[in-house]
């Protein structure tokens, strides 16, 4: 890789979001350093992200392993390249009943969403504040400012992210690092296949003016603006973000029960 261009690294990088925000580092100019969990899968995207002119070295590792975390992030140091940008976008949803949902599931979003990404915040951040700079981006969600029935555990991490990246970016103020939390809505990817939601009204839903090319470019937009936070997306997106501010909790949580319950995609709303 050449020193001369910036360097990042990116996870959960091998579709969706994860891809296009690569991708279009790539584009501003980015040698990358992608990670994902599913090998073939991943080695396709950097093939794609390549085609930028960048270069781009794929990581497979699970991220819900500790060990596999910190191996994750020796390799993208182990040049003794600066990583000038990171993004922790790797996550996993499930949908369904708290109680009829299989315990290792539910525990497999706290390990990847929460854990994982408290882990290499805690490498990257050690490292930027350091050399005085860097950049943070934390894909959490619209869904860290709901309840989210029939989507308890997922949303709930969302909300930790959330918190989390105030709170950092309030800790590291003045010292030249900035964190950059980027909350999409419902966005066209595979997230809601993976989480077994393809019968609910949500997972159903025309998301054609929330595609993943676009939440990326906003929340790429605000990162090297400097900006704390970006509600990515559509029009519909953003009016729903608003409406959370001032909606009662109650009130959100059924409005996510009819949009996320099972069988919700056969119903009238």
């Amino acid at each position: 890789m050449t020193d001369a261009r910036h360097f990042a690294l990116v996870t959960g990088a091998s579709s969706g979001i994860g891809l296009e925000l690569a991708r279009q580092l790539a584009e501003r100019g980015y040698d990358l350093v992608v990670n994902a969990e599913d090998e073939s899968r991943l080695l396709e995207a950097a093939r794609e992200v390549r085609a930028a002119g960048t270069e781009v070295e794929a990581v497979v590792a699970d991220l819900r392993s500790p060990e596999q975390t910190d191996g994750l992030y020796e390799r993208a140091t182990a040049s003794g390249r600066p990583l000038d940008v990171v993004v922790l976008n790797a996550g996993v949803g499930q949908g369904g009943a708290f109680t009829g949902n299989d315990l290792a599931d539910e525990l497999e979003i706290i390990d990847l969403n929460v854990r994982s990404t408290v882990h290499l915040a805690k490498r990257a951040l050690r490292d930027m504040e350091a050399r005085g700079g860097g950049r943070v981006l934390v894909t959490s969600s619209i869904a860290a400012t709901m309840p989210g029935s029939f989507q308890a555990v997922y949303n709930a991490s969302k909300s930790f992210l959330q918190s989390f990246t105030e709170a950092l970016q309030n800790e590291l103020a003045d010292t030249g690092v900035t964190l950059t939390s980027l909350m999409p809505g419902p966005t066209e990817t595979d997230f809601f296949r993976r989480a077994g939601m393809e019968d609910t009204a949500v997972g159903r839903q025309d998301k054609d003016d929330d595609d993943a090319a676009q939440v990326a470019r906003q929340g790429l937009d605000a990162l090297f603006a400097g900006k704390d936070k970006v509600v990515a997306g559509s029009a519909k997106t953003k009016a729903q973000a608003l409406a959370n501010k001032v909606l009662p909790d109650s009130v959100k949580a059924q409005m996510h029960r009819r949009m996320a319950e099972p069988g919700s995609a056969g119903q009238d709303s």
